[in-house]
């Protein structure tokens, strides 16, 4: 640690910020046609006045009210607390405020890395495999991977990671685009925007499909006609589907050699997914899910039954960045490559932090995996993620990457920001 003196968390601030994305529908998909992206944003305020900590969770609009409550009832566990206790045990924190709370577990190691003066993702991968460890709670987890079988796999990579950091630093880390496919989006928009993505170099593009058969397979010829049969398309249900009903569905979507099924059936329903994923092996399509999941146990079980070929973390869902460190542990015992989630408001500019703390320190490579890309609301940031020839580049500004511009927080906050009085 480079700094020796007390940072004191002083006061919290929650908002509830709002996009009316449902405009333009985008975002829009079979389970929600005409979502609001939205935050439940949190401030750590510190007695320190030029330090501050900044934390999220997505929401798609409705409900996002019921967050900011439960985090408001969580904040007395931190004000008059030192930033030192959670440095000194980031799992032992986690543990007693988990649920509403990955914005304010955010907004903790936003503060922390603000504080070092490095990016989350180089922080994180500069910590000993020993440091790397005590940020995990292995309780309900350890039938699957022990603290010693943790702690081996991250000293194998640790002489290495300079190399990969190198790497990371050069190259960036490859991404997949999801905004060419939204579900109410035109067939003319649709084609400009797979165009679009060429251009701007990307390889794996993903689309929407689950409210109509022969729609979807119109507007997946579509969309090979534009792009090609050398780049990959996966394709992404939200969950509408009934795990025979999901089987049947993806035979007549096979010609269009998807890459994966993204959330075919119930998110929580881990033997459905195992069926799904065994039924469609042959036709070489694998299943990806977990941007739903909301607990490093759901993951060991969905991995245990190999009911997915592709784990997909979400940085908010998942109660912040400490559970996250251990799915990204178990996946890389199972060998499943992580490609994290990020259809949401803030989302791009969090996961690009923890694939590449994954790449550097925990699996060791970035074979068979992408971060999703959704080019939507990234001004509103202070710190914007940024794509270079279908790459994420690697941030460099001290944080997590989640301080939304005030002028942002003002006039989206709900309902009293001036966009949503306009609006009503």
């Amino acid at each position: 640690m480079s700094s020796t003196s007390v940072t004191t968390i002083t006061g919290v601030i929650v908002d509830d910020i709002r996009f009316p994305t449902s405009k333009q529908l985008d975002g829009s998909d079979a389970r929600s046609p005409d979502p609001d992206y939205s935050s439940a944003y949190v401030i750590l305020h510190t007695d320190n006045p030029l330090l501050e900590g900044h934390g999220h969770s997505f929401t798609i609009g409705h409900g996002t009210e019921i967050i900011c409550v439960a985090i408001k009832a969580h904040t007395h566990l931190l004000i008059g607390r030192t930033l030192e206790e959670f440095i000194s045990n980031p799992g032992a924190f986690w543990r007693a405020i988990h649920l509403a709370l990955s914005a304010i577990v955010n907004a903790l190691w936003d503060l922390y890395a603000k504080r070092e003066g490095k990016p989350l993702w180089r922080l994180i991968s500069d910590l000993t495999p020993e440091q790397f460890l005590k940020c995990i709670d292995f309780r309900y987890i350890s039938d699957a991977i022990t603290p010693d079988e943790a702690l081996k796999m991250l000293k194998e990579l640790e002489s290495t990671k300079s190399e990969r950091i190198k790497q990371i630093e050069e190259q960036g880390y490859p991404a997949y685009t999801s905004s060419a496919g939204w579900l109410g989006y035109s067939d003319e928009k649709i084609q400009r925007l797979c165009r679009e993505a060429i251009n701007e170099g990307f390889t794996h593009l993903k689309i929407k499909v689950g409210r109509d058969l022969q729609d979807d397979i119109r507007r997946l010829k579509i969309i090979r006609q534009e792009v090609g049969y050398d780049r990959h398309i996966m394709i992404d249900a939200n969950q509408v589907w009934d795990v025979d009903q999901a089987i049947e569905w993806m035979k007549y979507l096979v010609e269009f050699r998807p890459y994966w099924i993204e959330e075919p059936t119930s998110p929580d329903d881990i033997l459905g997914h195992a069926r799904i994923s065994q039924a469609l092996q042959s036709y070489n399509i694998g299943v990806a899910t977990g941007e739903h999941g909301m607990n490093r146990v759901l993951f060991k079980q969905m991995l245990q039954a190999n009911a997915l070929q592709f784990c997909q973390i979400d940085s908010c869902r998942l109660g912040g960045v400490n559970e996250v460190l251990a799915v990204l542990l178990l996946a890389a015992k199972f060998r499943v490559p992580v490609c994290p989630h990020a259809g949401g408001v803030g989302l791009c500019e969090l996961v690009q932090h923890l694939s590449m703390i994954d790449f550097v320190g925990v699996s060791g490579t970035w074979e068979n995996r992408v971060i999703e890309f959704a080019d939507h609301l990234h001004e509103h940031f202070e710190d914007p993620c940024i794509i270079k020839n279908g790459r994420y580049v690697a941030p460099s500004r001290p944080g997590y990457s989640t301080q939304m511009k005030e002028n942002s927080r003002q006039q989206y906050s709900y309902p009293n920001g001036p966009i949503w009085k306009t609006n009503s």
